[in-house]
């Protein structure tokens, strides 16, 4: 069945929390190619599907063509797109057209009304639909992770070399390259008068180490987000070590060796990795998915007690280019209140660290810090410091440092500090600016191999 979902007078709820920002990250046009960009959206059971809509493109055709099985999921889809279009400040006007039938896959490329496709949903079922989609000519914009075990990194390889020879764009969303902290963290590291030259570091202390804390329950677009139940169930969300460490190592690839063309067999070693579990009450796991028992999927994993154990955690020390890195994961129920999903990162220079925290002591908001190694004096090491940030300022107007405690604090204004909900733009506006030039950087392909390798020897060898 085909529906044309419109515009509506009702305001949902939730849409006023979101106004402010909306207002604030209002993304910057990409160049418009030669044609609109029509998007498609596949099977959206997860919402980062929605957030790639939350702002308009010039480059891309309002109408968008959705292929889904009928349920809850396609109708929390629906729904956050509709708030996007009736928020009071900078709403959207995207206009979703709805097929529903069994053969939704089939019928998406039967069709082909768009030329971009976006996936965003069970992993179990992301690399095939990929190949699918890149089998059929069409440009793929995917959601993270694209392989959760290795039979998928095979099969996403073949996707790859086949986008290659058609002559399509295949392209994560690698939302964290824009979130402010983490690129002025890159950009200070370049400044080998600040930093020196970044250390080789030992599986014991890494030079460089990613740490990420997420919940099950939590907000999104102002609302409780309504999880499904497979997001429980790891053969088809994926273990930690896959999902979200799918960032972390993307960032210590683009921080580390910008622009560098990396090799998956010459310039990987996985060190070590393991893997443990959350456990998930029968009331928590009805709080995030308003389900009142456990699917038969997930009884495989409920113990006597009647709670379920979630593989939500996993980390792994690899090397890349002889340099030592640790990933780690963490899925906790519900963030204390007045809390959410959190970040550590440190980058260790022979001269200085560039830190990120979020904890308590920070309000929960990432900082970012400079620590001093070197034996030079403060009032010196300082005075290198600001002249490395008044060279940064020429991108990043309004950016100051001030001495807190033994180290640095980077001042950043708040109109970097856009929020995560907003990267899903500026991650959009890069794939469009591909689809404009005709082109991606040479390094982005190969990389994104190599980190997909990254992950899923890492899942091996933590089991």
């Amino acid at each position: 069945m085909l529906i044309a979902i419109l515009p509506c007078l009702l305001v949902l709820a939730g849409c006023d929390a979101d106004q402010k920002s909306a207002k604030q990250a209002k993304p910057e046009e990409a160049p418009v190619a030669k044609g609109k960009v029509k998007l498609m959206t596949l099977d959206p059971g997860h919402f980062h599907a929605s957030l790639v809509q939350k702002f308009m493109y010039d480059q891309v055709d309002p109408v968008v063509h959705v292929y889904a099985p009928e349920g809850a999921e396609l109708q929390e889809h629906l729904k956050r797109i509709e708030s996007y279009n009736t928020r009071a400040e900078n709403p959207t006007k995207w206009q979703e057209k709805i097929y529903t039938g069994p053969d939704f896959l089939e019928r998406m490329i039967k069709e082909r009304p768009g030329n971009v496709v976006v996936i965003s949903g069970n992993n179990a079922k992301k690399t095939k639909y990929i190949m699918a989609c890149i089998e059929a000519g069409l440009n793929v914009l995917a959601d993270k992770p694209m392989a959760i075990i290795p039979d998928d990194f095979v099969l996403l390889k073949k996707a790859f070399t086949l986008a290659q020879e058609k002559g399509l764009f295949l392209y994560d969303i690698m939302t964290e390259r824009s979130e402010i902290t983490t690129m002025l963290q890159k950009e200070l590291s370049q400044l080998p008068e600040l930093f020196g030259e970044l250390e080789k570091g030992t599986a014991e202390q890494p030079a460089v180490t990613k740490e990420s804390v997420h919940h099950f329950f939590k907000e999104v677009s102002g609302k409780p987000l309504k999880r499904p139940a497979w997001f429980f169930d790891v053969a088809q969300q994926g273990e930690a070590i896959v999902d979200v460490t799918t960032h972390l190592v993307d960032l210590v690839q683009w921080e580390c060796f910008s622009e560098q063309v990396l090799d998956a067999d010459k310039d990987v070693e996985i060190v070590s990795a393991k893997r443990w579990i959350t456990k998930i009450t029968p009331d928590q796991f009805k709080k995030a998915t308003l389900l009142e028992s456990y699917p038969d999927y997930l009884k495989k994993d409920v113990g006597a007690d009647n709670v379920l154990n979630v593989y939500g955690n996993g980390e792994f020390i690899y090397k890349l280019k002889g340099v030592y890195a640790k990933a780690s994961v963490i899925w906790n129920f519900e963030a204390p209140p007045g809390t959410m999903d959190t970040h550590y990162s440190i980058m260790r220079g022979s001269k200085a660290d560039i830190v990120i925290r979020q904890g308590k002591e920070q309000n929960y908001k990432p900082t970012l810090y400079v620590e001093k190694k070197s034996t030079v004096s403060d009032e010196e090491f300082e005075k290198t410091l600001k002249t490395g940030i008044t060279k940064l300022n020429t991108a990043y107007s309004g950016i100051d440092v001030k001495k807190a405690d033994n180290m640095w604090e980077i001042i950043i204004p708040d109109k970097y500090k856009v929020g995560h909900e907003a990267h899903f733009a500026e991650v959009t506006k890069r794939y469009l600016k591909f689809l404009a030039d005709g082109k991606m950087p040479v390094w982005e392909v190969p990389n994104m191999i190599v980190k997909y390798h990254t992950t899923t020897k890492a899942y091996e060898k933590s089991r």
